[in-house]
């Protein structure tokens, strides 16, 4: 079997969907297939996997960006491989997975980080007039309305309420294979060795409560939600309680206010690490208040190393985050005063415990080797009958 699996970058620096792309190829060719990408990224080759770097010939690195799925379906044309297997909307996909999610929804989710209705409208113009987001926009719609219809692989209910509500996508051609991450097998002495090594290198106490954020995107992950919750704890309950977040984004503005509410010592900013397991394993829980995530890639993470979450329901994660059991979701990152209540829950070390214990039991639901091997599944069942339909 020989797959072509088109993804715009595959370099893990980029963030999680990137990271997950490469995991998955991992996964994907020890089950036997055989897969050529196709990318903008400089990637080797590997044996089970030939990569091609597709070059647009586009004026700007957004053009580039917009024009890179039809370049893609150019450089597909003499393609011997059996499934066209697309992370991005290319014209001859016979499977489509957006990964981040769909373009409709991405563009509605970035205008509810504006907290005005006037900051509302003025983005909302400007999306109109961007072209890269319209020529996204307009080749999504036009793959989904192809006939015969693409398979659309949903990574979480999340989206595939988001293919229902703006494309009023058909069910029958919708396949939910939920998102996937390589579990955290590490044994309990590296654990605690992790959790000294990094408490000691930020000047974090081992008595401390220390809440994770890991976010390239601070203000689309919350992180203003995270310091006004930080801040209203500190002015009414002083709870021994930290925060670090990990991430390759320009903290100073939010270092800014964070100094401003009086929280400057509660929060810190890391920085990128190639370490993330044992930011994990330092960490009491995860915060991720979110505004958009198609399926979070660091909430599943967290839970692999059984860490409690607490994310919001515009996160895909929230399919396997039962509140009060392994975590707890709130519906709005707006909703402070909910993430402030859920932090104090969290503050408590017999929740913890309690909430850690069952995080167990949803490791084989977010395993990206069952990802895998569902992927195949599909493969298999669509090279049987012929291809989409």
């Amino acid at each position: 079997m020989k797959i072509a699996l088109v993804v715009e970058w595959m370099d893990p620096w980029r963030g999680g969907a990137e990271t997950s792309t490469r995991q998955f190829l991992r996964h994907i060719v020890d089950l036997g297939v055989e897969v050529e990408v196709y990318t903008r990224s400089r990637c080797a080759s590997a044996p089970g996997m030939t990569v091609h770097t597709v070059r647009s010939l586009a004026p700007t690195q957004w053009h580039g960006s917009a024009g890179f799925p039809r370049a893609a379906a150019a450089a597909l044309r003499d393609s011997a491989c059996d499934l066209v297997h697309a992370i991005v909307p290319c014209p001859v996909a016979d499977i489509y997975q957006p990964r981040g999610g769909t373009v409709a929804e991405v563009i509605q989710r970035n205008l509810a980080l504006r907290h005005s209705p006037l900051a509302r409208q003025f983005k909302s113009l400007v999306n109109r007039f961007a072209a890269k987001q319209r020529a996204r926009l307009r080749l999504e719609r036009r793959l989904l309305e192809r006939s015969p219809r693409p398979v659309v692989v949903a990574i979480s209910d999340y989206v595939c309420r988001q293919l229902a509500t703006h494309y009023a996508f058909p069910e029958t051609h919708t396949r939910r294979i939920f998102n996937g991450v390589d579990l955290d097998t590490t044994d309990s002495p590296q654990r605690r060795a992790d959790r000294i090594e990094v408490r000691k290198l930020h000047g974090i106490r081992d008595q401390e409560t220390l809440a994770l954020m890991v976010a390239h995107n601070f203000k689309l992950k919350g992180i203003r939600r995270w310091i006004e919750t930080l801040a209203r704890l500190e002015r009414s309950d002083r709870l021994p309680l930290r925060s670090l977040v990990v991430g390759k984004e320009n903290p100073a503005r939010w270092q800014k206010m964070a100094a401003h509410m009086g929280v400057g010592d509660r929060i810190q900013f890391a920085g990128p690490t190639g370490r993330i397991q044992a930011y994990y394993h330092a960490a009491d829980f995860l915060v991720h208040p979110t505004y958009y995530d198609p399926c979070s890639r660091v909430a599943l993470e967290a839970l692999a190393s059984r860490l409690p979450c607490l994310t919001t329901r515009f996160d895909g994660a929230s399919d396997v985050i039962q509140d009060d059991v392994n975590g707890y979701v709130v519906d709005s990152p707006d909703d402070v005063q909910a993430i402030v209540d859920r932090t104090r829950a969290l503050a408590d070390p017999a929740t913890r415990r309690r909430l850690a214990e069952h995080t167990r039991e949803c490791l084989p639901r977010i395993s990206m080797k069952r990802h895998a091997q569902e992927m195949l599944n599909l493969y298999e069942t669509l090279i049987r009958n012929g291809g989409p339909s």
